[in-house]
């Protein structure tokens, strides 16, 4: 049985459970914000034998018979409301400490590993991986440092400079900026929080990489003409997407890479430049790829149920095929299948 740990309402794990629907697969959607209110977790240990269960809607299900795991998107616990802040903060530390375990705990081979995935998501430490390895990565300074920001700024040029963020949100999503002559007067900010500079990277065309253990699906991504060429997220409408190649060398450049890194699954962004070259953007250990393959039709969704699989090998399941949702806010089915030996947690590549 193959464990999701998102929600009902990511469309990435849902066509992927589609597609694991066709091929008859029994899975697992496992809900983190519906605990601990409304999801109970148990671990019992006897002798030398561990069970782990959870208890969704009245009903019990052995987490103990999944043997894959797809980190995909975990949400925040739910509290009981109206706690007090200090008796909700100790909960919710209690929380994350029974479930992070659980993870581990579980003899599960995982896409990514939870460790590794949170590891993997930092840019200062996928920027220096990418280098080592002999990707080509644009002239970096991340900093809080004003003087070091301004000396960046001076030493390639004002408006050949972008700035980018760490992290985005929907609530608080920021673009990748060209730094203007007049923003330059703003450099004291930086005091504040660190800021990413990069050298501007001219391009011929964006590139979305997907990469599915061995599988490789790379999308060239033209701005719309007229457009914000530093980051074509701006006008997606607009935007030209079609599947395209990359080198061979390039290619194991990035398997290299990703093996560094312990990942399974990513998406990376590349740069091809007009003279040919490729640049190393960033890599998302979660990214998503359906707006790729919604404009391309490259199977993708497909390419990720089928390694699922191929890291479950067929056990004596019935016949019966129907899936089961733990914490999720609509159930999509239900199916017991029998436990299997342990297997380590290691990446598939």
């Amino acid at each position: 049985m193959i464990l999701i740990v998102s929600h009902s309402k990511d469309d990435h794990a849902a066509a992927v459970i589609g597609e694991l629907q066709r091929m008859r697969h029994p899975t697992l959607l496992f809900d983190t914000a519906r605990y601990p209110a409304r999801l109970r977790l148990s671990q019992k240990l006897e002798a030398m034998r561990t069970e782990f269960h959870a208890v969704c809607d009245g009903e019990r299900l052995d987490l103990g018979s999944c043997r894959v795991g797809w980190w995909r998107r975990p949400q925040a616990f739910a509290l009981e409301p109206g706690m007090p802040n200090e008796a909700a903060a100790f909960a919710y530390s209690e929380c994350h400490e029974a479930v992070a375990g659980l993870w581990h705990a579980l003899d599960l081979t995982w896409v990514n590993p939870p460790h590794l995935d949170e590891v993997a998501h930092h840019k200062p430490y996928q920027l220096r991986v990418a280098a080592e390895v002999g990707l080509k990565v644009p002239r970096t300074l991340i900093t809080n440092d004003p003087l070091e920001a301004r000396q960046f700024v001076v030493q390639h040029g004002a408006d050949r400079v972008v700035y980018k963020t760490f992290l985005a949100s929907e609530a608080c999503w920021r673009e990748t900026r060209i730094l203007r002559t007049k923003e330059v007067e703003l450099l004291d900010h930086v005091r504040l929080a660190p800021v990413i500079f990069q050298e501007f990277v001219p391009a011929q065309a964006d590139l979305r990489v997907t990469i599915i253990g061995e599988r490789m699906f790379a999308a060239a991504i033209h701005s719309a003409p007229g457009s914000y060429s530093a980051d074509y997220r701006m006008d997606m409408d607009g935007a030209s997407f079609e599947p395209t190649s990359i080198p061979e060398d390039v290619q194991a450049l990035l398997r290299n890479f990703m093996r560094r890194l312990g990942l399974v699954y990513g998406a990376v962004d590349l740069r091809r430049t007009p003279n040919g070259e490729h640049v190393f953007l960033e890599v998302n250990p979660a990214g998503e790829w359906r707006f790729v393959e919604e404009r391309t039709a490259q199977p993708i969704s497909r390419a990720m149920a089928e390694h699922l699989v191929s890291l479950d090998p067929p056990a004596e399941y019935d016949h019966a095929h129907e899936t089961k949702a733990v914490g999720a806010r609509r159930s999509v089915g239900i199916r017991r299948t029998p436990g299997r030996g342990a297997r380590h947690a290691i990446p598939s590549n």
